[in-house]
């Protein structure tokens, strides 16, 4: 139904919808002034995946902006739609030979199926001819011409935005709703959500009209693997889900912070981050670290195990019970939310910011808390070596450290402390307990070179560039 004007004879303003399906890019709305920005000039839709989820339907009201659930997405058929996205996915890979997925395929190619092997080999001979663009122009159509998400469609007929912010453009359900965009007409926009997608996701097939990122090197990398891009308008608008590690409303003392953890304010706190379990088995890194803490190897200190936000299914607590009240496993979901239904409210958002803010030592694998770290002067300890029994992933580990293109200028750039086993861990912790100031210059330059911008204002900058995308497709028309 056409929305009234809200003044008898005025002009309609025009309207921007937003997407997001992670708590990752929910942070970037409801932490910043991304919305506040916006609606000095147009007004503002949000479909979000959480949203569908009750449990989480005051946080978003309290936004005061139109929240919608996220319209029903269908999957692509697995043949030909699927296969044809993987031989495009090869095909640039070995066009443009980025070190991250070759690694990656290197180490973990042999898990692939033996139909997805056969592609592999065909994508070599598109990629040595150069056929790469001409396939995913191809793939691309083919893929505009299946409807994953009828409701969608009908939604923006209705509604017609004058611009579509996609903030997963490589996840299962945006780019569905940006299809259905495309085909009505709507131009849409991408946020490339991360410093490491570009180098290390599967493939965007889409062709968008605008795209924002992080930092200068993300918009070189967007030149790189996708030519396609190049004269559409780029806007480079820093970290927006860091925003709120400078917004000092969210800020609690030592003592107030300690307290909520269960946490002692007068001992040193070691931050143990734990990544994503689908890529790496990491959480046995932690456990060996709480051993020596018990031990006493490390003196009169305290643990906090900080499992990923998006994979925590309370499943760590068990494994530490052992261990006693110097080590405490944060929650940092909501228990029995489905992942991709999670987000956080404000206490989640204040635990995460003071857990940075406080740590004395931060350690853990090769992950973006080495930012969250940086941001705050922590100090941070990566492991350079596969902490899991057995160390199937130890060479898979080195390549992260020392090959891949998101990773490597971190690990190499003086301002983590890498060690290669766990008594090289406990040395490091112990190191920067005793001199927290080390490498300290070094550390903001790696918060420099990732987030581009560390004032805070990259929800607003994120604005003002929908702002002018918007404008300057409306002066064409």
């Amino acid at each position: 139904m056409k929305r009234p004007e809200s003044v008898q004879g005025a002009k309609q303003r025009s309207r921007v919808l937003l997407l997001t399906s992670s708590l990752l890019t929910d942070r970037m709305f409801m932490f910043t002034n991304l919305f506040e920005v916006l609606r000095r000039r147009v007004d503002i839709d949000v479909w979000s995946q959480s949203f569908n989820n009750p449990r989480h339907f005051s946080t978003w009201k309290s936004l005061s902006v139109e929240v919608k659930k996220f319209p029903k997405v269908d999957p692509f058929p697995e043949f030909p739609h699927n296969y044809l996205r993987r031989l495009n996915e090869f095909a640039w890979d070995f066009s443009r030979k980025p070190p991250s997925r070759i690694s990656l395929m290197r180490h973990r190619g042999k898990r692939l199926a033996i139909e997805l092997r056969f592609l592999s080999l065909f994508a070599r001979f598109l990629a040595f001819f150069g056929l790469e663009q001409k396939l995913e122009n191809r793939v691309e159509s083919l893929m505009l011409s299946y409807d994953r998400s009828s409701e969608a469609e009908s939604l923006m007929s209705a509604e017609r935005p004058v611009a579509v912010l996609v903030t997963g453009p490589f996840q299962f359900k945006q780019p569905a709703i940006a299809a259905a965009a495309k085909k009505l007409g709507i131009p849409t926009i991408a946020f490339i959500p991360s410093w490491d997608n570009l180098s290390t996701k599967n493939r965007m097939v889409l062709n968008y009209d605008g795209y924002l990122v992080w930092n200068e090197k993300s918009r070189n990398e967007l030149d790189y693997f996708y030519p396609e891009t190049k004269g559409k308008p780029v806007y480079v608008v820093g970290a927006p889900q860091f925003d709120a590690f400078f917004n000092q409303s969210l800020f609690q003392s030592r003592e107030e912070f300690c307290l909520q953890q269960g946490l002692n304010p007068g001992l040193p706190i070691i931050v143990y981050a734990v990544g994503s379990p689908n890529f790496l088995v990491e959480h046995h890194g932690a456990l060996h670290l709480a051993n020596r803490i018990s031990n006493g190897d490390l003196g009169d200190v305290q643990m906090l195990v900080r499992p990923h936000p998006l994979h925590n299914e309370g499943e760590m607590e068990t494994l530490f019970d052992e261990f006693g009240p110097r080590i405490i496993v944060q929650k940092t979901a909501q228990a029995g939310d489905r992942q991709i239904g999670r987000t956080q409210d404000k206490n989640q958002i204040i635990d995460w910011i003071n857990t940075f803010r406080h740590a004395d030592v931060v350690v853990n694998l090769s992950s973006t808390v080495s930012i969250d770290a940086a941001i705050f002067d922590r100090p941070v300890v990566n492991l350079d070596f596969d902490p899991q029994p057995g160390q199937s992933d130890q060479q898979l580990i080195k390549d992260i450290n020392h090959l891949w293109t998101h990773f490597k200028p971190i690990a190499e750039s003086g301002g983590v402390y890498l060690v290669n086993d766990f008594d090289e861990m406990v040395e490091a912790i112990s190191t920067y307990l005793e001199n927290p100031e080390l490498h300290r210059e070094k550390r903001r330059w790696i918060a420099e070179y990732v987030c581009g911008f560390l004032d805070g204002r990259s929800g607003e900058r994120m604005a003002e560039a929908i702002i002018d995308f918007a404008t300057r497709l409306k002066d064409k028309t």
